[in-house]
């Protein structure tokens, strides 16, 4: 398949509408099927859970039309991550739309909301998601955005999903996490009671090898293991020309046998087209090529969130979940969801605290310059 553009729109009476679901299965294959090119869907094992779900499943935090989703399901995608919050809450309704009608066929993921703590909050969250999903249970119910141990280890939160899984209103626990990832997977694998048995974490071909390692660690420890953030960040470059980095990046992550799956955003048909074209598809020295000057282009800006910039910074910012919300504007192309995230940052810990600094004291092992970045932050999320 030629090289897409994932930023580019479809345009109605191209790909919009019924007109374009249809040239999309055309394209593609429907109801699973393999087509010239196209290999059918590939599964692997989702853990301990026993789920087997597609390699390629779909990340549905920026998918605007359930037709999109739907698509991908026809297609032969089984597994869908969705959250309370995304969307400003509207997500997981997108979600049940797509999802009507063959709701037994697909595995559903959600995410509370990551200032969930108590008993009251996640029995809050699971009801709403229950409500939007218009089902009876969530397959996998993740804790929000783990950023150490702590949260995981919560007895009153032990205690809420053991009693949602006894309802019969969850299956089975997960978390996810995008700073210090390495040490939480390691306390879901050190964990005696092997509490949590699904983990979404940030993983792609510009991770450091602890990620790598405590994902190896994870899955030997039977934790279900599915990636994301595997574009690093989805920016658009001229460094390749019209080459897109985005099929080599999501093979490179598929090629390791500790991940079940990746779930990449996918935005609209075009995207969707791209990315379940990789199942089935070997890592090859040209893809290797690709990221090689991808990674190049945006190493001056693509932060790998690994949290060791967050103790130079004088005023206690959250620099970690800065940068992934200025990823988000500047790679993803939403502004929104940047500025969604940024509001769940305590402002203790928020931009404001710039204010007035003499000198900003932070620093990036990787040689970032977090200066220019929090000043663009400034501009893009006040």
């Amino acid at each position: 398949m030629g090289a897409i553009n994932r930023r580019a729109f479809i345009k109605a009476g191209v790909l919009g509408g019924a007109a374009g679901l249809a040239g999309l299965r055309t394209a593609i294959g429907s109801s699973g099927e393999a087509t010239a090119g196209n290999p059918g869907p590939v599964y692997r094992t989702l853990g301990r859970t026993g789920l087997k779900i597609t390699v390629v499943s779909f990340g549905a935090m920026l998918t605007p039309e359930a037709e999109v989703i739907r698509a991908g399901l026809d297609r032969g995608i089984n597994y869908i991550d969705t959250a309370r919050r995304y969307m400003n809450g509207k997500n997981e309704g997108i979600v049940a739309q797509a999802v009507k009608g063959i709701r037994n066929n697909v595995y559903l993921a959600t995410k509370a909301r990551p200032t969930s703590d108590t008993k009251k909050d996640l029995f809050r969250d699971v009801e709403e998601s229950l409500t939007e999903l218009r089902t009876d249970h969530i397959d996998v119910l993740q804790l929000h955005s783990l950023k150490g141990r702590e949260r995981a280890f919560i007895p009153e939160v032990r205690e809420a999903l053991v009693q949602l899984r006894q309802q019969g209103k969850v299956r089975f626990f997960g978390v996810t996490t995008h700073t210090n990832q390495a040490e939480v997977l390691q306390a879901l694998t050190e964990d005696p009671d092997r509490f949590f048995d699904v983990a979404l974490v940030g993983y792609n071909f510009k991770s450091p090898p602890e990620i790598r390692q405590a994902i190896a660690r994870a899955a030997k420890a039977g934790i279900g293991i599915i990636a994301m953030k595997t574009q690093a960040g989805g920016y658009q470059t001229a460094a390749l020309g019209s080459i897109s980095p985005h099929q080599a990046a999501l093979k490179w992550a598929l090629q390791d046998a500790n991940v079940t799956a990746a779930i990449p955003g996918m935005k609209d048909l075009a995207q969707l087209q791209e990315d379940m074209s990789v199942m089935g598809l070997a890592l090859t020295q040209g893809d290797e090529r690709i990221l090689q000057r991808y990674g190049q282009a945006i190493h001056p800006y693509y932060c790998q969130l690994c949290g060791k910039c967050e103790g130079s910074c004088a005023r206690g910012v959250a620099l970690s979940d800065i940068h992934r919300c200025l990823m988000y504007a500047e790679g993803y192309g939403s502004r929104e969801l940047a500025r969604e995230v940024y509001r769940q940052i305590p402002k203790r810990a928020s931009l404001g605290r710039c204010r007035d600094c003499p000198a900003c004291t932070a620093s990036c092992v990787n040689g970032i310059d977090i200066p220019a970045k929090l000043e663009r932050a400034g501009r893009i999320l006040a």
